[in-house]
């Protein structure tokens, strides 16, 4: 693949999960409602909040400083590019070798840093309970996903995606313990990292319960638009994630034809829908669990990855 198909290719990507990404939240959005028996609002809907939004002036706390007002574009950068980094429709991009699990988990932790830090910076106490308990879910998620990144290593022999996927199309892979034990570990992370249920319930307000939400109660305006847009690339991101590993059939190879990028973009669309209409069931059938149930939620996650990675190590020295 020549560098100018392979940079317009890249560019593609990136407009491509900025695009989807609105779309993703509002599918989940209306197939719940669906379940519930209601109309429910329309799968476009987040884009026209998002315009709507885009079109206000943010209004600013008094006390409000240079970090709370830049945190929103840095959270948005952080997010899109980590998303960008992964191979959704084709591989041998020029950001392929950067994609490594490690880099994206730190650009994930820079966003989540600059949120709480923003949520902390006005003194609302929305704010501050907001932050402390995404503190406390990242201090246990994330040691959970360094163990799915080191089980995927010790698997693939690398922590770049390109080569986990291109590992796992191969013949030699065979059926693997610990790699159900990572993905089972990657989808209870993908929930709590994005406040989904049972962890959160993004469709509440709700001052004892939220999470996400009590962050960026005083953001308004494009800042809101940035932050939601931001919300919404990160859970395509988690599902990218699980596409890419452990679903990698249908990506286009490096040079392949329009035909061949356009068959790799729809089913990636497909798998992102499949996806969306999965976590809506999901939520559908669970309710939200209480607080301090939360790290023995993500225990569990912690304790199938740490499995994960002792299963894959012990296995392989055999």
């Amino acid at each position: 693949m020549d560098l100018v198909q392979s940079s317009l290719v890249q560019a593609a990507q990136m407009v491509l999960v900025l695009v989807l990404a609105p779309g993703l939240t509002g599918l989940v959005r209306k197939v719940k409602a669906r379940l519930l028996g209601r109309q429910g609002p329309s799968i476009v809907q987040p884009y026209r909040d998002l315009l709507r939004l885009f079109r206000k002036s943010p209004v600013l706390a008094q006390n409000a400083s240079w970090l709370f007002r830049i945190a929103p574009y840095l959270i948005f950068a952080f997010t899109w590019l980590a998303t960008a980094l992964v191979p959704t429709f084709c591989l041998g991009l020029p950001f392929g070798p950067w994609a490594d699990l490690i880099a994206i988990t730190a650009l994930i932790g820079s966003a989540r840093f600059f949120l709480a830090l923003a949520a902390l910076d006005v003194g609302t106490s929305f704010g501050g309970i907001g932050a402390s308990r995404e503190v406390m879910i990242a201090s246990l998620a994330e040691p959970a996903m360094l163990l799915v990144v080191f089980t995927l290593g010790l698997v693939s022999g690398s922590t770049e995606l390109s080569a986990i996927t291109a590992y796992l199309l191969s013949p030699a892979v065979g059926l693997r313990v610990s790699m159900a034990l990572a993905l089972a570990a990657l989808l209870l992370i993908a929930l709590a990292e994005n406040s989904r249920l049972p962890i959160d319930n993004p469709a509440t307000h709700l001052e004892l319960t939220m999470v996400h939400e009590a962050m960026i109660l005083e953001y308004s305006g494009r800042h809101l638009a940035l932050l939601e847009l931001a919300a919404s690339i990160k859970l395509l991101l988690y599902f990218s994630l699980i596409g890419t590993i452990f679903v990698p059939w249908g990506l286009a190879s490096p040079g392949s034809s329009p035909s061949g990028y356009l068959i790799g973009g729809f089913l990636y669309v497909l798998k992102l829908s499949a996806a969306g209409v999965a976590l809506a069931i999901f939520e559908t059938a669970l309710a939200k669990m209480r607080l301090f149930r939360v790290p023995d939620f993500l225990g569990a996650a912690l304790m199938l990855g740490l499995l994960a990675t002792l299963l894959r190590f012990v296995s392989g020295s055999l």
